[in-house]
């Protein structure tokens, strides 16, 4: 008992840490989050955002000791219907703080920063008045459920994945939205959330993009799936000088230019030389994938990459032309981040299960709030993982531990190798055995030691 105490005391402590450390109330006051009477918004935020911590739903928490709720569920509801918090402003002033003052102290300059964006299923399968509910199709499974799209943009250096913004959208047909939109003023923040919930995604994704960078959050490259990689997304991405990686799907109805020919992607494999033998990546080339605004031809390169899972091959793009083939594979790689991320919101963070609002502001204010649990447990796996996070004795240490080059280690066993043949005199099996044991024996042991080499192997 006194162990599940301890654990939920040091459990609220970090939390607290959190909220003084990166100065929620102050962001909230930013986001236009004002207090008009009552308790302080970011008292009601604490509450709501301790609780998948706790093991508490609201309920469970409203009905604790009078003395340990400071709060009533209508309070509680009212904070999170406002129609008048910018929370995707909040999002980038938190998400912005963190990578600027905490991550990028961590990582190398010279460590390439990129974009992530992908939508996931916001389920509400169970739901029939919703404001905005809609009959949304679920590309993992192929199928229609009642629910959202949760189109999410992450920003990730590799080690640390972090979101960044959101828009929870509806359908941008008529026929599929289930419930209407609700009547409000068209001059709050809800009914902007709302106007963008009906829009499509592609052109959602250019506006989150856009959002990030004017917020002061920057990126190398952008990466997404297939299912937003159309010439027309990917040249206007350009347009706003962000560069893309993205994987491709055949399509017929979508043509590449090559060697004055307008190709399918199926038809492009066949025209470009593949490399032999087992290699993992097959091919490269160039492609025109159309003109920009100014009528200039915009250029990219196409990666074709074995396919581990089947005989078949599979294809990424790059509008950084001068990226190598190996490098163009390796940054994809980091979107398997946001899958993990949305693995466990839903799982563990309890998205899209906490609360059963039927209030379109109440979903996103949630989500939000789901979103900076995430970023909190991101940073404290960061800082309790990375050794660089010991700031002055991490750079001591490296400087006592300072890595021998490879030529400098060459060099320092060939004068070894060097002196002992001058001590010897004759080149008998015996004395050379001896004068291999000598000198395996003054290499320094951390040099030996990854090497796997005992003192004496003979």
């Amino acid at each position: 008992m006194d162990q599940i105490v301890a654990e939920t005391v040091s459990c609220q402590n970090q939390i607290n840490s959190f909220f003084d450390n990166q100065r929620i109330a102050l962001l909230l006051r930013q986001s236009n989050m004002v207090k008009l009477c009552g308790i302080a918004p970011v008292v009601v935020m604490r509450v709501i955002f301790s609780l998948v911590f706790t093991g508490k739903n609201l309920f469970r928490y409203l009905q604790a000791d009078a003395s340990e709720s400071e709060i009533g569920k209508d309070t509680v509801y009212r904070f999170l219907n406002s129609v008048n918090t910018n929370w995707r402003k909040f999002l980038h002033l938190l998400s912005g703080a963190v990578i600027r003052k905490q991550l990028l102290a961590l990582t190398s300059e010279q460590t390439t920063k990129v974009f992530i964006v992908d939508d996931s299923l916001y389920n509400r399968n169970r739901s029939k008045n919703v404001e905005l509910l809609a009959r949304v199709h679920d590309h993992n499974e192929n199928r229609y459920y009642r629910g959202f799209r949760l189109l999410t943009l992450g920003w990730s250096d590799g080690s640390s994945y972090l979101p960044v913004s959101f828009s929870l959208l509806s359908s941008a047909k008529q026929k599929n939205r289930l419930v209407p939109m609700a009547e409000i003023d068209k001059r709050t923040n809800g009914f902007k959330r709302r106007t963008e919930s009906i829009r499509k995604a592609p052109e959602m994704l250019k506006e989150l993009v856009k959002q990030a960078r004017s917020s002061g959050i920057s990126a190398d490259y952008l990466l997404f799936d297939s299912w937003f990689a159309f010439p027309k997304t990917i040249i206007e991405l350009l347009e706003q000088k962000q560069q893309v990686i993205c994987m491709l799907k055949a399509m017929k109805t979508i043509t590449y230019g090559y060697k004055g020919f307008d190709l399918t992607l199926n038809d492009l494999y066949k025209s470009v030389r593949k490399r032999c033998g087992r290699a993992k990546i097959l091919a490269s080339t160039l492609v025109g994938l159309g003109t920009d605004a100014k009528g200039d031809p915009v250029m990219a390169k196409i990666v074709f990459v074995r396919s581990r899972s089947s005989k078949k091959w599979l294809a990424l793009l790059s509008t950084d032309v001068n990226l190598a083939d190996e490098e163009i594979v390796k940054l994809y790689k980091r979107r398997w981040d946001i899958e993990v991320f949305f693995k466990i919101t839903k799982s563990y963070l309890r998205l899209a299960k906490e609360f059963q609002s039927r209030n379109y502001d109440a979903l996103v204010a949630h989500t939000t709030i789901v979103f900076a649990r995430y970023i909190m447990l991101e940073l404290a796996r960061r800082t309790n993982n990375d050794p660089r996070t010991l700031g002055t004795l991490f750079h001591a240490g490296c400087d006592e531990l300072r890595q021998v080059s490879f030529a400098e280690a060459f060099v320092l066993l060939m004068s070894h190798l060097q002196q002992l043949i001058k001590d010897f005199a004759s080149h008998t099996t015996t004395p050379i055995i001896g004068m291999l044991e000598a000198f395996v024996a003054q290499i320094p042991a951390l040099l030996r030691r990854p090497m796997l080499l005992p003192a004496c192997i003979f």
